[in-house]
């Protein structure tokens, strides 16, 4: 019996979310199963529709309903982002809780602290729903210590040159 693995990219550098769908191919072209579940990612047709392209293998879940980043929505707008990425935080620990996937990439649900939407406590509480063998996926700008105790492998993605 294995036990459930936790691997995070983060930093200022893009390629984070990059570094997630490569290992999600990989791990689905080993037999596996995976979410990706996304929160607060803009709009990006030409990726969604790749995506869902690789599905059943590969279901893609988007908790953001706007085109625009969260930072350019009005107050109103983002109050009710904030409900559809909470709603996306439960969808997450349902899907652990049920064993539906054996790899599970959150991107960008370290955003979700930086932004306030979610405490360190609700992101654990939804770790704590994953059975053993599941790998779990996080990505974000920033990784706060708590979180990062909890990894098995911290990538950190930062341009040396743009």
């Amino acid at each position: 019996m294995g036990r459930r693995r936790l691997q995070i990219y983060f930093g200022n550098g893009r390629g984070k979310t990059t570094a997630a769908l490569g290992q999600a191919i990989r791990e689905a072209s080993g037999g596996k199963s995976v979410i990706i579940i996304q929160f607060l990612k803009g709009r990006q047709p030409e990726q969604i529709s790749f995506i869902q392209r690789l599905e059943p293998e590969i279901r893609l879940f988007r908790f953001q309903r706007r085109e625009a980043a969260f930072e350019e929505l009005s107050e109103k707008e983002r109050e009710e982002e904030v409900m559809t990425m909470k709603n996306g935080l439960d969808f997450a620990r349902k899907v652990l809780a049920t064993g539906e996937c054996d790899v599970l990439v959150l991107d960008e649900i370290l955003g979700l602290l930086d932004y306030g939407i979610a405490e360190v406590a609700d992101i654990r509480s939804v770790l704590e729903e994953a059975s053993e063998d599941t790998e779990i996926i996080f990505t974000g700008i920033r990784l706060c210590s708590e979180v990062m105790e909890w990894a098995d492998e911290v990538y950190q993605i930062s341009a040396l040159k743009e």
